[in-house]
């Protein structure tokens, strides 16, 4: 597969983007809506068209990044958002971003990536979040494709990336997923384990 710059700015440019909600996902809204420091430093990995991006920075987020490898992709937000800061917006490959963040948002990029990559997914979470930073979002819960995106998965699976990094504090069946999404959404929430207790192989 090679999901590629050129792959994902083509599906963009022809407004392919069957997994893009047009709006903010209901259970992320709840998550942001209880937040309450404006300051914490977000990135929101393959983003897209980012209606979370847009949804937190009208909030007054101040620190909310998205890096995604189209710039299609990021120049439609920009586009919407006027007032977002073009700096806070990195055409760049997630895996090669060199950065530190309080949180990282899941939306539809873990689903997108080569299934064999999850496993470095994880790592490269863990390895950009501050102490007790935290990775929150949504992962499908049900089996997908098997050659190309989206990618499914179940949460047994997800466990075991995760569990050698992060503490798990919440992953759960989504309650208040879009109607098309209802019951094929887990919500998570895991926070970085101590550095101290991380080996790598």
């Amino acid at each position: 597969m090679d999901l590629n710059k050129t792959f994902w700015d083509n599906r963009y440019k022809t407004n392919d983007t069957r997994w893009d909600l047009g709006e903010i996902s209901p259970p992320l809204k709840a998550y942001f809506d209880q937040l309450s420091n404006k300051n914490l430093s977000i990135l929101i990995p393959g983003g897209g068209n980012s209606h979370e991006a847009e949804y937190l920075h009208y909030k007054g987020f101040k620190n909310v990044f998205v890096v995604d490898l189209s710039q299609t992709a990021l120049q439609n937000l920009k586009t919407r958002v006027p007032s977002f800061l073009s700096s806070y917006l990195l055409q760049a490959n997630f895996f090669d971003l060199d950065m530190t963040f309080d949180l990282i948002i899941e939306q539809t990029f873990f689903c997108a990536i080569d299934p064999k990559l999850r496993p470095a997914y994880a790592t490269k979470a863990f390895e950009m979040l501050d102490i007790k930073g935290k990775l929150v979002g949504l992962l499908f819960d049900v089996p997908l494709n098997d050659t190309h995106p989206p990618f499914g998965g179940s949460e047994t699976e997800y466990v075991e990336y995760f569990k050698p990094y992060f503490d798990t504090k919440i992953m759960e069946k989504a309650h208040n997923s879009i109607e098309s999404r209802a019951g094929r959404e887990l919500f998570f929430s895991i926070q970085k384990k101590n550095n101290s207790s991380i080996s790598f192989k």
